[in-house]
């Protein structure tokens, strides 16, 4: 479990944790408020936290997102973030295992997932160019729930030793989503997908797009600090925010979950609204893994399962699929993204009023 692949898996972890200590500030999100109505409140035992979408049942809208594997020190993660989702209920997803394809030797780094976390809820990722076969193995390893498959052109372009023939994906895709025997999900690795990509998925037999869009970590930037003259330092922050996915996507007829630049509690409210089954978070959980091992982790997310479920108290969401009532306002550039994808925003700000209207 040495030699490139695994130095490269050890890579990722090292610049996405140095990427979390510079973030937290600003991203769309924030251009996203609930509208406050004052009396909408309700019980707090009268909340679930529950979620339902294409067949699958999570207990929580939370995700812990795809990270890694394929090296002794991203098993030891592994390992960890298993234990961490065993004690939480979230569903885990495993990093790409493109790594277990060229070394099976790397089995047990993904595993792990499973060994520490029996009863969960685990997916597992592949990338656009696995073979079905392969994509039905990884299952089996892992004894997955569902199967990730992950698309990131721009990443292969800055990776110096990446791919560089991307025709063939949307095919595959297809192939792999007719072959296996679990729900396919497929996610972006931090670039956004449009509208026009998750019809294009739907299409193609795609049971779930996960939209992981900009706003946490880059991997442009991370590919960008691995080449020996950083000279893609120009597509750094390239693409579409999370925030932007799940409003152009409205209406798609397939279910989103929404990753990428997830911060807070109210981040997770926020994209539950704009109509996200549910959210993944990588990057600052895998920050929060490094500095303070699983237990600071797992009362992390404790922590965040708590606060999801009060903000739903305070605004009269009994299910996170009702927060897709509340009233919300778009503002700065998101609002101006809208106006040029010709997103109506006026509706979202109403549909309280909806909810209300009497029945004659």
């Amino acid at each position: 479990m040495t030699g490139a692949i695994g130095q490269r898996k050890d890579d990722h972890v090292r610049l996405a944790a140095e990427q979390q200590s510079v973030l937290g500030g600003r991203n769309q999100f924030d251009e996203v408020s609930f509208v406050h109505h004052a009396l909408a409140g309700i019980d707090r035992p009268d909340v679930t936290l529950a979620t339902t979408f294409a067949g699958i049942s999570w207990p929580v809208p939370l995700y812990v997102n795809a990270m890694t594997g394929g090296s002794t020190k991203t098993g030891i993660i592994n390992r960890d973030l298993a234990i961490a989702a065993h004690e939480t209920g979230v569903p885990l997803a495993s990093g790409s295992m493109s790594a277990y394809f060229k070394d099976p030797s790397c089995a047990d780094t993904f595993s792990v997932l499973r060994t520490e976390n029996p009863d969960g809820f685990v997916l597992a990722n592949v990338n656009a160019n696995a073979s079905a076969e392969q994509a039905q193995r990884a299952v089996d390893l892992l004894r997955a729930d569902a199967l990730q498959i992950h698309i990131n052109t721009v990443q292969e372009t800055v990776m110096p030793e990446g791919d560089r023939s991307f025709s063939a994906w949307g095919p595959q895709i297809g192939k792999i989503a007719a072959a296996v025997d679990v729900p396919v999900i497929v996610k972006e690795v931090g670039f956004g997908l449009s509208r026009e990509t998750v019809l294009n998925l739907r299409e193609l037999g795609v049971a779930v797009a996960d939209l992981g869009g900009r706003g946490g970590t880059d991997f442009a930037r991370i590919e960008n600090g691995r080449r020996e003259r950083a000279d893609y330092a120009y597509l750094h922050g390239w693409g579409l925010s999370t925030a932007a996915c799940l409003l152009d996507a409205q209406g798609a007829g397939i279910p989103v979950l929404a990753s990428g630049g997830v911060r807070n509690p109210l981040d997770v409210a926020r994209a539950l609204a704009l109509g996200a089954s549910g959210v993944g978070v990588s990057g600052g959980f895998l920050r929060t893994l490094l500095d303070g091992g699983v237990t600071a982790l797992i009362a992390r997310i404790t922590t965040w399962l708590d606060q999801v479920a009060a903000l739903q108290t305070m605004l009269g969401a009994r299910t996170p699929a009702e927060l897709t009532r509340c009233d919300l306002t778009v503002h700065g550039d998101l609002r101006s993204f809208c106006i040029d994808r010709g997103i109506e925003t006026r509706p979202l700000a109403q549909r309280s009023r909806a909810v209300e209207a009497p029945t004659s």
